[in-house]
C-alpha cells in the first residue's frame, strides 16, 4: 500500500487543462464561501478560463495524488505580498491545505515585508485561519450595501 503524495507547485496558466482544473476548484470552494457570507455575487464565481489566464496573479496549487486540491494566488508590489485567492476543494476541507499554502507563499520572496489578504466578512473559518497565522484584522471594506470584506495584514520579521 502506498502513501498519499502531496506537493505544492506553481501553476502554468498557459496550460488549458491546468486552468480548467483551477476554475473548477475555485468555483467549488467559493460557492461555499458565498453560502457562509450569504452573498453569491463574488468575483471568483464570475471567473472564466480567459479571466484567470489574464489575471496577472501568480498561482500555486496543492496537489494530493495528482489532484488539484487547493490553490493560492498573489501579487507582489512594493515589498507587499497581496494574497488574492485561497481556495480548497470541499472534498479536501479540514486537512490543513490552506494552512500549508499560506505558509508556503509567506516565504516565497525574502524581500516581502508585509502580507495582506481579505475575506468576506463573516467567513469565520477563513478569519480563524488568518488570525491563527499571526495576521491582524485591519478593518472592513465596503463592497456594496450587501457585502463587506474583512482585511488582514502580517508584518514579516
Amino acid at each position: 500500500m502506498r502513501g498519499i503524495v502531496s506537493m505544492i507547485k506553481r501553476l502554468n496558466l498557459n496550460d488549458i487543462n491546468t486552468v480548467k482544473d483551477l476554475l473548477e476548484l475555485q468555483v467549488a470552494s467559493y460557492i461555499k464561501e458565498a453560502e457562509i457570507i450569504g452573498f453569491y455575487d463574488i468575483p471568483p464565481l464570475k471567473d472564466t478560463v480567459d479571466s484567470l489566464k489574464e489575471s496577472k496573479e501568480i498561482f500555486y496549487g496543492y496537489y494530493v495524488d495528482n489532484v488539484l486540491a487547493g490553490m493560492i494566488s498573489y501579487k507582489i508590489y512594493n515589498h507587499i505580498l497581496d494574497i488574492h485567492r485561497v481556495a480548497v476543494h470541499p472534498e479536501f476541507f479540514r486537512k490543513g491545505i490552506a494552512q500549508k499554502l499560506i505558509e508556503y507563499v509567506e516565504n516565497v520572496d525574502s524581500n516581502v515585508k508585509k502580507i495582506i489578504v481579505c475575506t468576506g466578512k463573516g467567513n469565520i473559518p477563513a478569519e480563524k485561519l488568518y488570525l491563527k497565522n499571526g495576521y491582524i484584522k485591519t478593518g472592513h471594506i465596503k463592497v456594496n450595501e450587501e457585502v463587506y470584506l474583512t482585511s488582514f495584514e502580517k508584518i514579516k520579521q
